[in-house]
Formats: structure tokens, sequence, C-alpha cells
């Protein structure tokens, strides 16, 4: 591919970070709100985007006539393409969050069949109320993705005692056991007490863990969501989850940001946390580690890390 020589960050901080940048190449800083600064907007041929915001607020590259390539500093990158336009190739953060989005799966599931989510609300009134709570050990685990992430996660629960169930997109055997197919998730649900879900949102994940696979899962199994919010079927999920029947602790919801009336945020079976899955103090030093092996390669003329998008223009 032809090098490129104009990238722009979405700030002055990410782009600091950054330099020493390779011979050739020259950066300036697009917040995607205003002008980018430091270089005109038609020479601008690849962009890293925010790591945070609305989605919708990539569209704002199709205003550079001549950008070929966009960086997210997220591992999902679904919409991304349609926004920036399908001639513009995208690149994701592959692995950059796999550490800590695993580590916050096992932690919500931890959380959630301890209690202590009930415990950290007795706190705040004084109440000691013990009880015997489900825990970890022993139970039956599914992961509904098996990518960079969910083999963190498998990894993560090793020491826990679990007993495994993986689903991917197709049934296969790798050098970890069995594979299920997502098409076989809702037939396996009855024997699932905890079911993580880490896949990408695709035309086929979206609103994969409906209302058959939730009535399908035992009573009081935990549904944790790492993945994104609409890979879960927010009505059925609240509508088990107000009987008592399901617990969940997610990470991600639809929509998103859960709105403040929602009845999730006060049943006592939920737990909530504010999409923080990759957000963690080891994001910085590993994405800037990503950035700087992409622009090296950029610059080059070679083809970037994790593209998941080619791109007309690349």
């Amino acid at each position: 591919m032809k090098p490129i020589n104009v990238v722009t960050f979405p700030d002055s901080a990410l782009l600091q970070a950054c330099e020493p940048l390779p011979a050739g190449l020259r950066a300036g800083v697009w917040d995607l709100e205003s002008p980018p600064v430091g270089v005109p907007l038609d020479q601008v041929e690849a962009v890293v985007l925010p790591y945070t915001g609305g989605t919708e607020r990539f569209a704002a590259v199709r205003e550079a006539p001549n950008v070929r390539l966009v960086q997210t500093q997220s591992t999902g990158y679904d919409g991304v393409s349609a926004l920036v336009g399908e001639d513009v190739a995208v690149a994701s953060a592959h692995g950059v969050h796999a550490a800590a989005t695993a580590e916050l799966a096992v932690g919500l599931a931890l959380a959630s069949l301890r209690g202590i989510g009930e415990a950290a609300r007795d706190q705040a009134t004084g109440t000691w109320a013990p009880r015997r709570w489900p825990g970890l050990a022993d139970r039956r685990v599914g992961v509904l993705g098996v990518g960079g992430i969910g083999e963190e996660i498998r990894r993560r629960l090793e020491p826990f005692e679990v007993d495994l169930v993986r689903f991917g997109t197709s049934a296969r055997t790798d050098a970890h056991g069995p594979v299920y197919g997502i098409d076989e998730l809702e037939a396996l649900a009855p024997g699932l007490e905890v079911l993580i879900c880490i896949v990408p949102l695709t035309d086929a994940t979206q609103g994969l863990v409906g209302r058959r696979v939730l009535a399908a899962l035992p009573d009081g199994a935990v549904v944790v969501n790492v993945a994104r919010g609409p890979v879960v079927d927010t009505e059925a999920l609240t509508a088990e989850v107000g009987t008592g029947r399901l617990r969940c602790a997610l990470d991600v919801v639809d929509p998103e940001p859960l709105p403040a009336e929602h009845p999730l945020w006060r049943m006592p079976g939920a737990l909530i946390t504010p999409h923080n899955g990759g957000n963690t103090e080891a994001f910085p030093r590993r994405v800037v580690a990503l950035l700087r092996r992409q622009l090296e390669a950029l610059a080059a003329g070679r083809e970037p890390e994790n593209l998941v998008h080619p791109g007309a223009r690349l």
C-alpha cells in the first residue's frame, strides 16, 4: 500500500505520548468536533478516533476528503465503517483491552455470586445481613465468545474450579476442548449457572441472549455482559431480574447510558458498571504501544495490525 503521510489524534496528550513520529509522518489534533489543528483537513489520511463518545461523532471523518484509514481505541468497531464510509479502512485496538475486560468479567461474576452488590447497599444503611451465597467454585459457566477477550476470560476462570462451556460462531474443538456453536446456546442454557457475554455486536449476535435463552437459564443464573448492550435483550432481562428468577451483572447496556428511571437500577439482583471494561490504568500504556506500531507500518506503506475493514482507499 502507499505510505500514509498525515495522521490526526483526538487530543494533544495522545499525540505527545506517541512522539517521536516515524520519519515522513506529520500529525495534527482533530477531536471531530472542530476543525483539525496543525494540519489541513484535505491532507488528513489517517484518523485516530476518540476513545469515548457516541459512535455518531465519528461521521465527521467524512469531512476529510482524502482520509484512508481510521484507527479505533476500542476493541469493538460495530457501526464505524457505516459512519465513516465504506471506502475508509478501519483498524481496531484488538488486544489492548483484553486483560482489563477479562478481569472485570470475572469480577462481575464473583460480585454477583457473592452478593457484593447487596452488601454495598447494606453498608450504606449499616445493615448486617449474612447469608449463604452460591460462589463461583463448582458453577457451570458459559462464555459466549472465544476471541481474544474470551480467551483471557477462560484463562482467568481456570483457578476458580468452574465447569466451563464455551460458545463460538461455529462448533469446533481447539487446544482447550470443545467450542459449541452459538446456535446451540438455547439448548445448553438450562445447564448454565453463569453466562458471560463477550461476542462482538453483529447481525448474528444482536439480541442473541433474548427471551428464549433467558427463559431457558436455570433459576438463580447470572447473566454477565461485557460485550455490547444489544447482545442481550434488555426488556426480557429486566423482566427476568425483576421477578428475582435471574440476576445480572452488566458493564454494557441497551440503551447506553441506561436512563436514570430504568427499573434495573433499583433491582437487588442487578449490578451495573458504566462501560468500564477496558478502562483501567493499563489502557494508556497499551494503546500507545499499539499506535506506535501502527504509525511505523503506515509510514512505511505496510498494512496495519487489526485491520477489520480494508476500505477501497487503503
